[in-house]
């Protein structure tokens, strides 16, 4: 297909794309030409620094050659093949994947994205227990569809509501807003798993069939949680046989400086959802990462689910060279060493400069910056889930970074620091002075 000009795309955009989230006649969406490493440009030519990753999700940065190349190989080769057949991309993508998850996790489903993946996750340990309830978190996101929905605790999930029956929602921790009242991270730790312990009394743990959690919280906060909660929560379940799903959907695949969050502690869950940056979403693919005594239930008894797509080869293919581009050359290593050694330590100093800043967290390239009004009260920057004219400060921080040729992700008060895995220390220390400069705009809004 030739290239079509920017008015063209706006005026078809405009007129036949019905866009998610969003409220069709108050859109004007930024026609995009091409992207190359961290990189993105618009028809004008004008250059943006992705703090994005898109969606979280393009951790290997645009237009990977080895990622590219494998797909036009495996189009030429093989474009397509329903999984009931055995195909190599779809085997080696497999093997690579069980290859680095923690030990004893050595079977993968695909979906085609990370919403299926939660809903088979959770169905799995359902039929895998015989039981019905999962616990979710508050400040979670699992997906758009029914079931994963339901699990997600924002307000994405309002619209959808009554939702799928047996999902229960509990706190889980957040120093700097806890709804423990606690003082430090130990306090916050130790609360939220009492807390924990007292959802499960009384609603049965006989009755739980799983924790799904995201080890580290995405778009609600990039919220890292206290060294010690995640093996408290994994205790918690093992004295109870419950099933432990990690939702590794965006801090997994290098995000948080490991291959998955859960590795950062050394927490072994029973199911691990991915997506995104399993192939950076060159083209669409999911999963499931599945413990063995899971997997030993459907040995002789069917899986009851399954998807036309699954495994399929062109996503395999990709995920295959991303992985592969990965161990070459040192993208989670290098992701490590952009929080430890850049990201971090500007972040902090940014803060220590900007009343608007109340606090800065966060994990390899997975950062969140909270704005506040107040430092003293911690009143948000904007009210929670704001809209119109109550959204103002952050629509105005949001425009002064693009301003400047910086693409932010901004949800509610806060701006996350979430550029691609292949970032590198000079892309990331230019961000992080344009980051610094349009904090000018939101300190006007502090009082």
């Amino acid at each position: 297909m030739d290239a079509l000009g920017e008015d063209t795309v706006r005026q078809l955009d405009r007129d036949h794309v019905f866009h998610s989230w969003s409220a069709q006649g108050l859109i004007d969406p930024l026609p995009i030409a091409r992207a190359q490493g961290s990189y993105f440009w618009d028809y004008t030519g004008r250059r943006y620094l992705d703090f994005s990753s898109q969606l979280v999700n393009v951790n290997i940065g645009y237009q990977h050659p080895k990622v590219v190349a494998a797909i036009q190989e495996q189009a030429a080769r093989l474009a397509t093949i329903q999984p009931a057949f055995a195909n190599d991309a779809r085997s080696e993508a497999a093997r690579l994947i069980a290859e680095v998850a923690p030990d004893g996790l050595d079977r993968v489903f695909f979906t085609n994205g990370g919403a299926e993946a939660n809903e088979n996750a959770m169905r799995m340990a359902r039929l895998h227990t015989g039981r019905h309830k999962v616990l979710a978190t508050y400040r979670s996101y699992h997906g758009a569809t029914a079931g994963s929905i339901t699990l997600t605790g924002d307000p994405r999930r309002w619209a959808s509501e009554p939702g799928q029956p047996g999902i229960v929602h509990f706190w889980g921790p957040y120093t700097y807003r806890s709804a423990f009242h606690a003082e430090n991270a130990e306090q916050e730790r130790d609360r939220a798993l009492a807390h924990l312990r007292d959802t499960l009394m009384v609603e049965g743990p006989h009755t739980v069939a799983a924790v799904i959690l995201e080890p580290v919280v995405g778009t609600n906060g990039i919220l890292v949680p206290p060294d010690g909660y995640l093996e408290g929560v994994r205790a918690i379940c093992d004295e109870h046989g419950i099933m432990l799903i990690a939702d590794e959907v965006m801090a997994g695949f290098g995000r948080c400086g490991e291959w998955f969050a859960v590795d950062h502690w050394g927490v072994v869950p029973d199911l691990i959802t991915f997506a995104k940056g399993v192939n950076s979403g060159y083209v669409p693919l999911g999963g499931v990462i599945i413990s063995d005594a899971i997997a030993d239930t459907f040995r002789e008894r069917a899986y009851p689910g399954g998807l036309t797509y699954s495994g399929h080869p062109l996503a395999c293919a990709s995920a295959v060279a991303s992985i592969t581009a990965f161990h070459e050359e040192g993208i989670v290593d290098n992701a490590r060493r952009l929080g430890t050694d850049v990201i971090g330590p500007r972040l902090r100093e940014i803060a220590a400069r900007h009343p608007s800043v109340g606090d800065v967290r966060g994990l390899g390239v997975f950062w969140a910056v909270e704005l506040v009004r107040d430092r003293e009260t911690r009143e948000p920057l904007v009210p929670f889930n704001a809209s119109g004219d109550a959204a103002t400060p952050m629509a105005a921080f949001a425009a002064a970074c693009k301003e400047r040729g910086l693409w932010p992700f901004t949800h509610f008060n806060r701006t996350h620091v979430v550029p691609p895995c292949t970032t590198t220390p000079e892309e990331a220390e230019e961000g992080l002075a344009i980051l610094d400069e349009a904090l000018d705009v939101a300190d006007t809004f502090t009082t």
